[in-house]
């Protein structure tokens, strides 16, 4: 269960990252097909984990931001960006539209817009939630569903980040990352994670870093000076030269990759930060986890062979009132 600090009135607001799931889902059940040999594992993971959140988070919000297939305002900065990455597989756009009809089913909105990434729109849809005053009904806490550590810039008190667990190729358990599990896990405080990758780089997004910069001295370099910004203005103010040994930490070898790799890191800060004001508006009453259309999610989950899941489907409105005229 999300842990809603400070009061127990507050309600919870899940942003589920649609692709970054799909993808998890897809490797984590690579081999899952339906008696005919249809590819499903990318619907069946994805089902499995979006039951899971609605039964354990009991979110009275909740909405799926998805990738778009267009270039992002990124590729046109840095035609690298992601150029590493595969082209996706031939058996997954087909379970991308059957996920998609099902969070339909579900009466669950989708969010989709063009040259932006779903963490830009979760990014955004996060920001306005916490600009709501402290205070104003209802009170709300955000949840972040997904499998990508970029969301880990976007924790605050207010918003978490909750990432499913994994059966390989190590085992891990469901997580909830607030401002300190980000920091026990990444060494940095979230607010700092941006810059965390523009000194070392992202190896899944094509994102440079600073040559010959690891993921240990880059820690240890904003530990000491807090942002990349202020790392180069220490290197600037101090008028520090390459060979120089002049500063305790910024010298020799170190200085000299951190001054030959100025422009990749600040390329890199812009291609890491997620864009909190894309063109994309919250509307709350749409987000509602209201009544949904079972009969046509059983039928869907009947045909695709899903019947171990069938029993975490929640209940629909017509067994709610049921429920409550009995109880």
């Amino acid at each position: 269960m999300a842990k809603l600090p400070d009061s127990a009135k507050k309600q919870l607001f899940v942003l589920i990252d649609g692709h970054a799931l799909i993808y998890r889902a897809f490797h984590a059940f690579q081999d899952l097909t339906t008696p005919d040999g249809t590819p499903i594992s990318a619907v069946y993971g994805f089902c499995r984990i979006l039951l899971t959140v609605i039964q354990e988070l009991q979110p009275e919000y909740i909405l799926v931001a998805l990738d778009h297939q267009k270039p992002t305002f990124r590729h046109s900065e840095y035609l690298g960006y992601k150029a590493n990455r595969e082209e996706m597989p031939a058996e997954l756009p087909p379970q991308i539209e059957k996920i998609k009809e099902i969070i339909t089913a579900f009466n669950i909105p989708q969010f989709v817009l063009p040259g932006y990434e779903a963490d830009d729109i979760i990014g955004t849809l996060s920001r306005q939630l916490e600009m709501r005053p402290l205070g104003t009904e209802p009170e709300l806490m955000t949840m972040i569903v997904t499998g990508d550590r970029d969301a880990f810039q976007l924790v605050t008190d207010r918003t978490h980040v909750w990432m499913p667990g994994r059966s390989k190729p190590v085992r891990t358990m469901d997580t909830e990352y607030d401002p300190d599990g980000v920091k026990k896990k990444m060494g940095v405080r979230p607010d700092q994670i941006v810059d965390l990758k523009a000194l070392m780089g992202d190896a899944s997004d094509n994102i440079p870093g600073v040559p010959g910069i690891g993921e240990k001295t880059a820690v240890k370099l904003l530990t000491e000076f807090g942002t990349v910004e202020k790392l180069y203005q220490t290197i600037k103010d101090e008028n520090l030269m390459i060979g120089s040994d002049k500063h305790p930490i910024l010298r020799g070898s170190l200085l000299k990759k951190l001054a030959e790799g100025h422009e990749e890191a600040l390329l890199s800060q812009r291609l890491a930060k997620i864009d909190r004001e894309s063109p994309v508006t919250l509307e709350l009453d749409q987000c509602r986890l209201a009544a949904y259309r079972k009969e046509e999610v059983l039928k869907i989950f009947e045909e695709l062979g899903f019947k171990s899941l069938v029993h975490q489907l929640p209940a629909d409105e017509f067994e709610l009132e049921v429920q409550g005229a009995l109880f």
